[in-house]
């Protein structure tokens, strides 16, 4: 789906996450990044995926990742799915898809034999210089961190 790849710079970015507060790829500078794409709030496997992150989120914290979540919900929504789960990291509300479009996370996708467009799992890890590292297609939803953090 994503053209993006290891090496390529990572698509600058300026969202709001579920608060309201303006989020860019810039305040990440000199950390590790790991940028996370889910088809929608609440859903069992984003749920999986995120708590899955969540529950890892001191192994993160020790190799100097920041976590970023990122849909086309509302920050009601979004604000809503991180107070339920207690998740320690923002979600970015990206209801214009500008990042998810950046991306290239946005296509046709089928489920139970339909048709639709929509937002496909996908996971890059952005360096310190805000190059893609790495980009995780096969999202792993309840074993994420191992993908991320494999060593």
């Amino acid at each position: 789906m994503t053209t993006l790849e290891a090496g390529d710079k990572a698509p600058d970015f300026s969202v709001e996450d579920q608060d309201g507060n303006t989020v860019k790829l810039s305040d990440f500078k000199g950390k590790k990044l790991v940028l996370f794409f889910y088809p929608k709030a609440s859903t069992p496997g984003c749920t999986a995926e995120a708590c899955n992150l969540r529950d890892n989120w001191e192994r993160f914290q020790e190799k100097g990742y920041a976590i970023l979540g990122v849909s086309a919900d509302t920050q009601k929504r979004q604000s809503n799915f991180k107070n339920k789960y207690e998740f320690p990291f923002p979600l970015l509300a990206d209801e214009d898809k500008e990042v998810i479009q950046a991306y290239g996370v946005w296509g046709p996708k089928k489920f139970m034999g339909k048709e639709y467009d929509g937002i496909h799992r996908t996971t890059f890890i952005i360096d310190e210089e805000g190059k893609i590292e790495e980009v995780i297609k096969k999202v792993k939803t309840k074993a994420h961190t191992d993908q991320i953090l494999a060593e």
